[in-house]
């Protein structure tokens, strides 16, 4: 789903030394320690080493200012690193004969159409997970983030208006529309919905007792983490954390197989334990066979490598790719599987060492990626014998940089805009606007100036306040959200011939793919 920060490349760790047989000393004493200086309400943590729960377990509260502890049960929401349960589905199927993963989509779902007929005839069950499917980064995501009211079959259909980017299988660029067409096709296949199959095959199958994989069941469980963020500040990850109303932090439902799972820390060991097992049941049996596993963990496109920033540059990799819903890539010489995840107000990251047999997964209820990333490359160094880098204070430096690097861009844009415009009388900017892929954007003239309302979306709706000549910057009623400007453009008689759009923040979520809509009038839209 969206990614955030969490989702750095995915490399950690030393030379391929035998894993230590225990946690570092006073290491559950640090959690708690960097928890609290962090802000962060709770996390929780899971490690399992040659097959066995080394620890299950949570630190602080499910929700700021509560008195309800983060246990070893508590579910968190875990973002994009449900891409991987999605593909152990679809795994599944390969096992029981009802697909291969280079059958065309369309043999399944006659009705899938992409943009490009030729894409339409050739993309594959492979491609569908693994980013080269031309689509740009991102692709489509405001039909479901913020939040979404398209069901998942009608969502898969706004993708024949999606323009490809890039050419088909020619590079790497990440989205989440594909999973939920993954999605839709267990659910062709299969005769299950994907959260039946996942609540069913999956969790139930794989004796993860808590995982949820729809919004209801996760509602019903009382013992899970409440979604936290930091928006109060210029940009998001400035200013206090605060907690997030959990309702309208839902994305769209249309993209749960892209990243809509909740688990517990023992729900992730079970899960981390199945991954290094192949497979393999810790109590005898199978999930998925150890052939399918060995698929899923193959790279297949390649990620390009850019350096990282200063502080973390020990975790710049020599190879990266990316595999069936898995990063893929190394760290001096370790072969790493990797994963991370970021829904509004809750992040989480699971990487695998396969050589050494050991494998973690971190959960945090507010976007604190300084937090889990540090305890877990901590982790990471602990078990390959790797000497102590201080990865804690490396990503809060990281992210510090970045917040005030990106509000000090921002404060210089908004001080000096021209002054200039509007064009026209504001009423001659009201209208209907469509984009094929999206749908309606209204802006509407009020006694107060401009509204405007992304239809699509349930309440993402605000002011239009301008900023100069004709452009106008988003003010949602609801402050989470990415504020965007929005340009008119006017024809040779004064008219909006179409309104392009931006995110105004220069660390937007790349989910908020304002950029991508091209917006013209219907009708008479003046």
């Amino acid at each position: 789903m969206i990614r955030m920060l969490v989702a750095l490349p995915a490399l950690l760790l030393a030379t391929a030394l035998p894993a230590a047989a225990e946690l570092p000393k006073g290491f559950e004493e640090q959690v708690e320690t960097l928890r609290q200086q962090s802000g962060a309400p709770g996390i929780a943590l899971a490690v399992v080493e040659k097959g066995k729960v080394t620890l299950a377990k949570g630190w602080g509260m499910r929700k700021l200012g509560g008195s309800e502890k983060v246990d070893a049960d508590t579910i968190f929401q875990t973002g994009s690193t449900g891409k991987a349960f999605t593909a152990a589905a679809l795994a599944i199927l390969v096992d029981r004969g009802k697909i291969k993963w280079d059958d065309r989509v369309i043999d399944h779902m006659p009705w899938f159409r992409m943009y490009d007929p030729w894409v339409t005839r050739e993309i594959t069950i492979r491609d569908l997970l693994v980013h080269r499917s031309g689509l740009g980064l991102g692709a489509g995501d405001l039909l479901f983030v913020p939040r979404g009211s398209l069901s998942r079959k009608e969502t898969i259909k706004r993708l024949a208006h999606i323009k490809p980017a890039y050419s088909f299988r020619s590079r790497y660029a990440y989205d989440n529309i594909l999973y939920a067409v993954a999605g839709q096709l267990i659910e062709e296949v299969s005769g299950k919905s994907w959260e039946d199959f996942m609540a069913q095959d999956v969790f139930a199958a794989g004796g993860m007792t808590s995982a949820t994989a729809n919004y209801e069941t996760r509602l019903a469980n009382p013992n899970r983490a409440q979604p936290h963020a930091r928006i109060a500040g210029a940009v998001r990850g400035d200013g206090p954390i605060s907690m997030l109303d959990e309702r309208a932090a839902e994305l769209g439902r249309a993209a749960l197989p892209a990243g809509g799972l909740a688990l517990s820390a023992n729900d992730l060991a079970r899960w981390l334990q199945i991954q290094l097992g192949q497979g393999a049941l810790p109590d005898g049996g199978r999930l998925f066979s150890a052939e399918q596993a060995a698929e899923m963990w193959k790279g297949v496109t390649p990620m390009p490598i850019a350096p990282m920033p200063p502080s973390l540059a020990p975790l710049t990799p020599k190879f990266s790719s990316y595999g069936l819903g898995w990063n893929v890539t190394d760290y001096r010489g370790v072969r790493v599987m990797s994963h991370g995840g970021a829904v509004f107000g809750a992040i989480a990251y699971v990487i695998l060492l396969p050589d050494q047999e050991v494998g973690i997964a971190g959960v945090v209820n507010a976007e604190e990626t300084a937090l889990l990333r540090g305890v877990i490359q901590t982790l990471v160094d602990h078990y390959l014998d790797a000497p102590d880098q201080d990865w804690p204070t490396r990503f809060n430096t990281f992210i510090e940089q970045r917040v005030s690097g990106a509000k000090a861009a921002l404060a210089t844009k908004r001080a000096a805009p021209a002054k200039v415009g509007p064009s026209l009388a504001l009423d001659r900017y009201a209208g209907t606007y469509r984009d094929a892929w999206y749908g309606d954007v209204v802006v509407a003239k009020g006694k107060n100036g401009l509204t405007i309302d992304f239809t699509t979306t349930p309440a993402m709706k605000g002011k239009l306040v301008h900023w100069q000549y004709d452009t106008f910057v988003t003010r949602f009623d609801d402050t989470s959200l990415e504020p965007a400007y929005v340009t008119f453009a006017l024809d040779a008689e004064g008219k909006v011939e179409r309104v392009s759009l931006k995110p105004e923040s220069p660390i937007a979520d790349f989910s908020y793919d304002y950029q991508d809509l091209d917006l013209r009038p219907v009708g008479a839209a003046q």
